[in-house]
């Protein structure tokens, strides 16, 4: 997956639900985005590494992520809009990936997905 798909997920993830699209201006190196419900996203790149950190219009409250890819591997982290910490890794071994982790409010995470979907 690339870092444009990854920063997709992460802004359709993240983003309000009432958000339908996002538009997004600036280099490959750092964009400023914004959504239809205002929220706003700043998004580098360096490398194998992306940093987004992102503002809810509504609430005010803020949160952010870092991304790292190594390998097959990519490192998740990040603190979520409650103030929490989260982390998580991904691995691509052939045609499957497992995501594992922590969420926002310390519980753990398992998942894998293929062609066939995700358990």
């Amino acid at each position: 997956m690339n870092n444009k798909i990854r920063f997709a997920a992460a802004v359709l993830t993240l983003a309000s639900a009432g958000a339908a699209s996002a538009a997004c201006f600036g280099t490959g190196a750092f964009q400023t985005c914004s959504d239809d419900a205002g929220n706003n996203y700043n998004v580098q790149r360096f490398g194998n590494t992306t940093y987004v950190d992102g503002t809810n219009a509504q609430t005010g409250s803020t949160w952010n992520q870092t991304t790292q890819t190594i390998g097959n591997t990519t490192f998740h982290n990040g603190t979520a809009a409650n103030g929490e910490s989260w982390n998580g890794t991904s691995q691509t071994i052939g045609g499957t990936t497992f995501h594992n982790g922590t969420d926002s409010r310390g519980n753990a995470y398992s998942k894998t997905c293929n062609a066939y979907g995700c358990f």
